[in-house]
């Protein structure tokens, strides 16, 4: 048992690494209002269930989206950046101080933010799951869902220190937008998607 924690815990370390940027970003936003903090942490559980129950579906042997069309999902974190980065762009010839809230991202953007992000998370889990005695991935999926409270958790308390969001502050409305952009920009450029797509349409 202590063996499949240990591992449960490096496996969510190895997969969910670069969820305490966009945590850190998202509640350095919602410092100024939106999105609010349950949001976060309620879109990123709804989120990670869902990449856990997709792991455990196709561990199964089924599949719901072929794996070659994922990465389009990173269609959600980029749309949300420009869309920010455009509203800001607005509201700055404005003076408007509150120009970095990101309001296009609720409950189930924060969600399909993660989802988006999880594409490493379901090529992993899959094989794990398959491998693995139902005892031994019950016990990780409660490692999983008991680590996203900590990760919630450091990413709120990164994002919400007062010298982290001191120091940033200047930056902040060009900072939000770009990390999503650039998250939606790798998911699709590391799938490979956008080349499949032009091999297809050719």
């Amino acid at each position: 048992m202590l063996a499949t924690i240990g591992s449960a815990i490096g496996l969510f370390a190895a997969t969910n690494i670069d969820d305490i940027v966009v945590l850190t970003v998202l509640f350095l936003a919602s410092s100024r209002g939106k999105p609010r903090p349950w949001q976060i942490v309620a879109g990123q559980y709804l989120g990670f269930i869902t990449l856990v129950v997709i792991s455990v579906i196709a561990a199964l042997g089924l599949t719901i989206v072929p794996d070659e069309w994922v990465g389009f999902l990173g269609l959600i974190p980029l749309g949300i950046g420009i869309w920010t980065l455009i509203r800001g762009l607005r509201r700055n010839s404005d003076d408007d101080d509150d120009d970095s809230k990101i309001t296009a991202v609720g409950l189930w953007g924060v969600a399909g933010i993660t989802i988006a992000n999880g594409a490493d998370n379901i090529s992993l889990y899959t094989p794990i799951f398959r491998t693995s005695a139902p005892s031994d991935v019950a016990i990780m999926i409660v490692v999983f869902l008991i680590l996203v409270a900590v990760w919630c958790a450091a990413g709120r308390l990164i994002g919400t220190n007062k010298a982290v969001t001191e120091g940033l502050e200047r930056v902040e409305h060009w900072l939000v937008p770009a990390v999503f952009i650039g998250l939606g920009l790798f998911i699709l450029i590391e799938s490979g998607v956008i080349v499949r797509l032009i091999e297809v349409l050719a």
